[in-house]
């Protein structure tokens, strides 16, 4: 629960505020005036409601996989069960059998997968923009969490369960000292008790330390920030970021 919030932008600008499909909020900024600096300052104070990760359950019927989502969700969810890459199933699929996965309790299968993402693949930390492909990321054995969780929503995709990205942060030690950066994890539907978190790369279920902002059925579609801009001439860009995740006691 969002107890305050403070959004401070320059230059001058006028702003409106909507929600989008998944009903994300967004902030639609237009500037007013020339400038040669974007300054964005964002402060949220949050109630994270302590809740035990694995204090779950699942609808009988979906307790062993496979099953089928009953008629009133399948509508809203087949979005999340289409492949975003199509051309890569087939990898995937040949990935997915390693895994004796014909019977077993659902959520045992989701934490098999999970922590086998987290477990056989070499974290690293990249700069560059967008996502690896399912692919790209089982050849490289390596990844960001932003990759860990593309391949493990196409994989959950694969085997027919509805599943989405989640943007937020992490809170964690080294956070409150400004060293904090955008993190990534998925939530899978789980008839009984919706949607579920779980993080490949910590191969964990996600408890109160995670705080989701945005949602999407694709990771392009959940930037913090995202637009355009018109210059005079030739011109160089520097972005600098500095984020901090607080624990208030």
């Amino acid at each position: 629960r969002i107890e305050s919030s403070k959004l401070v932008i320059s230059p001058k600008y006028k702003i409106k505020w909507q929600r989008d499909v998944l009903d994300n909020s967004l902030a639609i900024v237009h500037f007013l005036e020339r400038t040669n600096q974007l300054t964005i300052a964002s402060e949220v104070v949050i109630q994270h409601y302590d809740q035990a990760p694995y204090d779950f359950s699942v609808e009988a019927y979906a307790e062993h996989y496979p099953f089928i989502y009953q008629l009133d969700e399948q509508a809203d969810l087949s979005a999340f069960q289409i492949p975003t890459f199509s051309m890569d199933q087939y990898v995937v699929s040949d990935w997915l059998r390693q895994f004796n996965w014909y019977g077993m309790q659902t959520v045992s299968l989701l934490m098999l997968l999970n922590q086998t993402i987290s477990q056989q693949f070499r974290y690293q930390i990249r700069e560059e923009a967008g996502v690896q492909t399912p692919a790209q990321t089982l050849m490289q054995r390596s990844g960001s969490c932003r990759d860990y969780a593309t391949l493990l929503i196409e994989a959950c995709r694969c085997l027919g369960l509805a599943s989405r990205f989640v943007s937020g942060y992490l809170h964690a030690p080294a956070t409150e000292v400004g060293n904090a950066t955008t993190h990534a994890w998925v939530e899978v539907y789980l008839p009984g008790t919706g949607w579920k978190g779980f993080d490949p790369t910590s191969g964990e279920v996600t408890g109160n330390r995670h705080i989701a902002v945005a949602v999407a059925r694709n990771p392009e579609t959940v930037s913090p920030v995202s637009g355009s801009f018109i210059g005079l001439g030739l011109m160089s860009t520097k972005m600098v970021v500095n984020v901090q995740v607080n624990l208030i006691t």
